[in-house]
């Protein structure tokens, strides 16, 4: 296993979005100095993986020129790269995983598993850790009636090959990690089972990721908006660490940190 996802307690991954229009943050961090400072306080806060996306994936999304993914992403990369934790470039692009990497990029989080043209062949040229993400459909349109046979067992199904893409291609399983993909086409009801069964994605044997802080998930269960889904969000992340989920994807660091010390104060002698 990478050195990247060891670690006796779920890590941390802060969510750094350079976009204007993601569902929580848009607009929030575009500017590097801003992003910079927003980092350092995600450190400051005990996050462990900052995870830096200049295309929003949320429900309706318009997709982004290559161009101008690379002319939000790579300064702020260049801009906190050096500060003493791992920067992941949330990313489907090939050009920008490559550019990414140059800029000090440490990983690779796809939301399309590396199935855009090109990005199996960068992602492998990188030479970084990889997380493969399980979406149905496309933005846009992924939340229009999802369906499907056995949620987990398709995710699983979906998953697997692409592991098996990878290794074909030259990346080796121990770089490899897997988020199931709440939110991305799935209803409520696919949300929870798949939360529910979260182990059963451990019988693939690699790291799993799992991302559901403020999403339109949590809003459906508490009727909260965006803003006050903090105590659903640190519930969701409890659960998937009982669960063995073994990286966090969350806007809230220090509240989901917190949690997870008590977490594993109560749980240190199973873990």
């Amino acid at each position: 296993m990478h050195s990247l996802y060891q670690s006796d307690l779920p890590q941390i991954m802060g969510v750094l979005n350079i976009t204007p229009d993601s569902f929580s943050d848009g607009g929030s961090f575009i500017d590097p100095i801003k992003a910079r400072s927003r980092a350092e306080a995600m450190i400051e806060e005990g996050v462990d993986i900052i995870d830096v996306g200049g295309e929003s994936t949320r429900p309706g999304a318009k997709e982004v020129s290559i161009n101008e993914e690379l002319d939000r992403v790579i300064p702020v990369i260049e801009a906190i790269a050096n500060l003493g934790k791992p920067v992941s470039i949330d990313t489907s692009k090939s050009v920008v995983m490559l550019e990414a990497a140059k800029a000090g990029a440490a990983m690779i989080n796809d939301v399309r598993a590396l199935q855009e043209d090109g990005a199996l062949e960068s992602a492998a040229q990188t030479g970084l850790p990889i997380c493969l993400m399980h979406m149905q459909g496309k933005p846009r349109t992924m939340q229009t009636n999802p369906t499907y046979d056995d949620v987990v067992a398709d995710v699983l199904r979906f998953l697997e090959l692409r592991i098996r893409r990878c290794e074909a291609a030259g990346i080796d399983r121990s770089l490899l990690s897997i988020d199931p993909g709440f939110g991305f086409g799935k209803s409520l009801e696919h949300n929870l089972h798949m939360l529910k069964n979260l182990e059963r994605f451990q019988n693939l044997n690699l790291p799993v990721l799992v991302g559901m802080s403020r999403k339109s998930m949590l809003g459906q269960i508490t009727d909260k908006p965006v803003e006050k889904r903090l105590a659903a969000g640190i519930s969701v992340a409890l659960i998937a660490a009982i669960k063995k989920a073994n990286i966090i994807r969350v806007h809230d660091v220090a509240e989901t940190r917190d949690a997870i010390c008590v977490f594993g104060a109560v749980y240190n002698e199973e873990i």
